[in-house]
């Protein structure tokens, strides 16, 4: 029969006391015994913490019953709106949930008196640019062509947007979202240099804050384009420049092969980026020449969405942020909604319940006019501070040739 470790821990102690010669006084317990007998919750508290867990689990219970309907006729809702937009048919009000989502209020769940039941549950780490850059050195034997100054990259990336057909108004402000208006080539989501200790929380990094998953896609899906503009410059380039971006090439030549290995969807591409090869393609955001290539077609991306599916509006930079955030079938379906809907449809019918449940700015800014409105607000406020209007700088230069 096997023992768990943690019960093995509590026997050794023990143990040793077995085999400790009998003295005339009782011996100390040792440390971690008497801890834990000290811990140890009364009988009255455990009936406590029992009964309370089952009014918690009731209401929850209860909870969740309303909860599972409203975000099925989410879905049910979305259905009808997709099938309507293949049909040609217009979009009303009665094809979105107006009603907010159900908010818990009941008891909250009690606290297991037992100290077994306070261990903290392990989380997966999320892998950080130290992270990228070892996997690309590992597998492809290379390394991000890094920016000597933050100002190289932010021209490279203006210079990038500006001839693929972004605007100024949209990149600078998309910029200033996501990064709070003076972020840098390598900044990743939660990690701040002025706050140490600080952790990841996820896996975006650069300019437009791509995911792991983003760059995989985008490696597929444009490799073709990016592979293209390198070797045009690699053709108007000589010596060692040349040598280098045509091994760069090479690079990113496998890189496109094996994010093609899978069929072209989210989930796919998905598993391929959890691996630590995804997560070498993902250290290219960080290349001056590749990273404003990714980082454009991401939002390019959502611009010829749009026009392909016939809005030939410029889409403003809040709404390509939507478009960005919540992916461009979902994205669009706020942005060709009239202004006097945007006012009363909730967010909560472009996202997920997941999704939803972990974003507090949608929550409390829960019509699309709403959240339009707060995210404008931040771009403006944003687009002041030092990274922004160095961004804006490099585009500014650039029309004055």
């Amino acid at each position: 029969m096997t023992i768990a470790l943690t019960q093995i821990a509590r026997l050794v102690p023990l143990a040793l006391l077995a085999l400790t010669p009998i003295a005339a006084a009782e011996p100390a317990l040792p440390p971690r015994v008497a801890n834990a007998m000290a811990q140890a919750a009364s009988p009255q508290a455990i009936a406590e913490y029992r009964y309370r867990l089952q009014q918690y689990q009731a209401a929850r219970a209860e909870y969740e019953q309303d909860a599972g309907a409203y975000w099925d006729a989410i879905a049910e809702k979305r259905r009808t709106r997709n099938a309507k937009r293949r049909d040609g048919v217009r979009v009303t009000l009665d094809d979105y949930v107006l009603q907010q989502p159900p908010v818990y209020d009941g008891p909250k769940r009690p606290v297991d008196p037992e100290p077994e039941a306070r261990r903290p549950r392990e989380r997966k780490p999320i892998p950080v640019v130290a992270d990228f850059l070892r996997a690309a050195q590992d597998y492809y034997q290379y390394l991000p062509q890094r920016p000597a100054t933050e100002g190289d990259f932010k021209r490279a990336y203006a210079r990038t947007a500006s001839a693929l057909g972004l605007t100024r108004d949209q990149a600078v402000r998309v910029y200033s979202f996501e990064t709070g208006g003076n972020g840098d080539h390598d900044m990743q989501s939660g990690l701040s240099k002025s706050r140490p200790g600080s952790r990841a929380i996820s896996t975006a990094i650069g300019y437009n804050q791509l995911l792991t998953t983003n760059s995989v896609e985008l490696m597929a899906e444009q490799g073709h384009h990016i592979l293209k503009v390198l070797s045009e410059r690699a053709a108007r380039s000589s010596g060692a420049q040349r040598m280098a971006l045509e091994r760069k090439i090479g690079v990113v030549r496998k890189m496109v092969a094996f994010a093609k290995s899978v069929p072209d969807t989210w989930s796919a591409h998905q598993k391929l980026a959890d691996t630590r090869e995804g997560w070498a393609l993902h250290a290219m955001v960080l290349d001056i020449d590749v990273g404003p290539l990714l980082q454009t077609h991401k939002l390019l991306t959502s611009v010829l969405f749009a026009q392909q599916k016939g809005y030939r509006e410029p889409l403003t930079a809040a709404e390509l942020e939507m478009m960005n955030l919540t992916g461009d079938g979902t994205g669009l379906d706020m942005v060709t909604m009239p202004d006097d809907m945007r006012a009363v449809v909730p967010t909560a019918n472009f996202f997920q319940r997941s999704g939803y449940e972990r974003n507090p700015v949608a929550i409390r800014h829960n019509t699309v006019a709403k959240l339009l409105a707060v995210t404008d607000e931040r771009m403006d406020s944003n687009s002041s501070k030092p990274g922004a209007r160095e961004l804006a700088a490099a585009f500014d230069v650039l029309a004055q040739r």
